[in-house]
């Protein structure tokens, strides 16, 4: 069986997580089965001439058992040497901290790039090392950063700054207009994203960001089309629980755009793919409710507090698109 995951941050690499488990244990092995996951790039961002792909570090990392289990983010046993060095350089900005051991991995990316890989054949090398069990697909090679158009807190003008800025130096918390994708009109899928959308047997929207994980992917030209054509049914999980995000600032970004942060008002935000939207399904936390015209509704436990639990809510999307392991 192919699973095609759309996915960004550490929610979303919890979930490969599950989404792994269930389906490594099932049928004993007696059937291979193929896990792609195409990640988020809007958050990419160079700084301190490195190339940082945070989305990608994160589900490579977490499925590779490197990840630092408390933060989320970022290697175990981080040292920040270099982050001290930088800051007495004065070196700007000093806002966004890296990691020493983390700094390799973006040594290595950025030196591949520079040298003509796509960002894709570098997340495949990288990948060599980790062994994550999923494959890792950046939705675009190209440039499509997400930015935000804001009012700078300092001479009151209107200006776009990068997602990261926004996200780790203000904290969401300064007057904010509106998202941006800088590039993403001019992008194209990488090599093998369209093909594991319209291959899959089942697609899912991991419990993401809306806006800025999942609405990142859908800015890419081609992405959008191949879900809505697509063979396989296209499930999603909610990743508002009780009117609360799971995880991050979804509220603060859906804010921005309009919409309410409830799973009913996400799940219609998303819309149905008999319509003009991209889901089948729709899965919430068993306390909330939701009705999305032309969508299939199921409530069943989205916390995704161990590997197992969250393999459960795995199940569930796939018995929700008609497939039983």
């Amino acid at each position: 069986m192919k699973v095609t995951v759309l996915v960004g941050g550490v929610g979303g690499a919890r979930f490969l997580q599950g989404v792994r488990s269930l389906l490594d244990r099932s049928d004993a092995g007696a059937r291979e089965h193929e896990i792609t996951a195409v990640v988020n790039v809007g958050d990419d961002v160079w700084m301190h001439g490195l190339r940082i792909c945070p989305d990608l570090d994160t589900c490579m990392y977490t499925l590779g058992g490197g990840i630092d289990p408390e933060r989320g983010w970022g290697h175990v046993g981080e040292t920040w040497n270099a982050k001290e060095e930088l800051a007495a350089y004065g070196a700007k900005p000093d806002w966004f901290g890296l990691g020493d051991r983390d700094i390799a991995t973006h040594l290595i990316r950025s030196q591949m790039l520079r040298t003509g890989f796509p960002l894709s054949a570098v997340t495949e090398a990288l990948c060599n090392r980790w062994q994550p069990g999923v494959r890792l697909l950046p939705v675009t090679d190209d440039r499509s950063e997400t930015h935000v158009v804001v009012t700078d807190p300092e001479d009151g003008d209107q200006r776009a700054i990068h997602f990261q800025e926004w996200w780790v130096r203000y904290r969401a918390q300064i007057p904010t207009h509106s998202f941006a994708h800088i590039g993403a009109d001019a992008a194209k899928p990488a090599p093998g994203v369209v093909e594991a959308l319209e291959e899959a047997d089942v697609v899912l929207l991991a419990p993401s960001n809306p806006v800025v994980s999942i609405g990142a992917i859908l800015a890419v030209p081609g992405i959008r089309g191949a879900l809505r054509t697509g063979r396989a049914k296209v499930i999603g999980l909610s990743p508002v629980i009780d009117g609360k995000p799971l995880r991050g600032m979804a509220d603060e970004c859906l804010d921005v755009i309009g919409v309410e942060t409830s799973a009913e008002a996400v799940g219609r935000h998303y819309g149905a793919r008999s319509s003009t939207g991209i889901l089948d399904g729709w899965l919430i936390h068993d306390t909330d409710t939701a009705d999305v015209p032309g969508v299939e509704v199921r409530a069943v436990p989205l916390l995704m507090t161990d590997p197992d639990t969250t393999a459960e809510m795995a199940r569930a999307a796939l018995e929700l698109a008609g497939v039983t392991l």
